[in-house]
């Protein structure tokens, strides 16, 4: 029997995690999921529920209400353009950390997904977001959760009806399933995306860190 998938999901109102939360709701083998989000998502759900909470850097007032979830789908995360090295730390790794440093408290034997990218830097030397982005992966996977597993997408085909999708992949779509044949290294679906997520905890992976084959594998695991 496998393992009923009790997750909280980051990152809702943006593109990822709007995909993964949709594939969340859609899945029986998913129980319950909570969101925690800035502002309302707009979904409803009979195992949806939702915590307003604006200051993520502060997760403290809230944290008892986040005990008894096995998994975190960590979808929430901005882009490095325009931003100095200082500031985009801030946002992607004092913040990723103090979020999981909190979970991996509340929730021991929790799998811990984080989206990270295609191209992150392990070594933490090379090119400012793949080396910031390489940090948090590896203090993440320092922290005592079951498992923490990196999630290093590249392009992700939306998950179509959904309202979050970024107007570039709107204009690219149409060359995916070509794109897809010629570099599978580099293109995956967003609903493939999330079901590898549900699939680390229902199915199991030994690897920490999952470039696009291997999620395009775990989603149809």
């Amino acid at each position: 029997m496998k393992t009923p998938v009790r997750a909280i999901v980051t990152g809702v109102t943006g593109m990822v995690g709007e995909g993964v939360l949709h594939e969340c709701l859609q899945d029986s083998a998913v129980e319950a999921v909570l969101v925690i989000t800035r502002k309302p998502s707009g979904v409803s759900h009979p195992k949806l529920k939702e915590i307003l909470h604006a200051d993520f850097f502060d997760l403290t007032p809230i944290q008892n209400q986040l005990a008894g979830y096995n998994a975190c789908f960590f979808c929430l995360g901005v882009s490095s353009v325009g931003m100095k090295e200082p500031e985009y730390t801030k946002m992607t790794y004092t913040l990723t950390m103090h979020v999981a440093t909190i979970l991996s408290k509340q929730n021991p034997g929790m799998t811990f997904c984080y989206v990270s990218g295609a191209g992150t830097d392990s070594t933490e030397s090379k090119g400012m977001w793949a080396r910031v982005k390489g940090k948090t992966e590896n203090d993440l996977f320092k922290l005592p959760f079951k498992q923490a597993i990196a999630f290093r997408p590249g392009f992700m085909l939306p998950t179509p009806g959904l309202k979050n999708v970024l107007p570039f992949y709107k204009y690219v779509n149409w060359i995916f399933p070509v794109s897809r044949k010629l570099f599978p290294k580099y293109f995956c679906t967003l609903a493939e995306v999330g079901q590898a997520m549900i699939h680390t905890v229902t199915v199991g992976t030994e690897k920490k860190i999952l470039e696009v084959p291997d999620i395009v594998a775990l989603a149809h695991a």
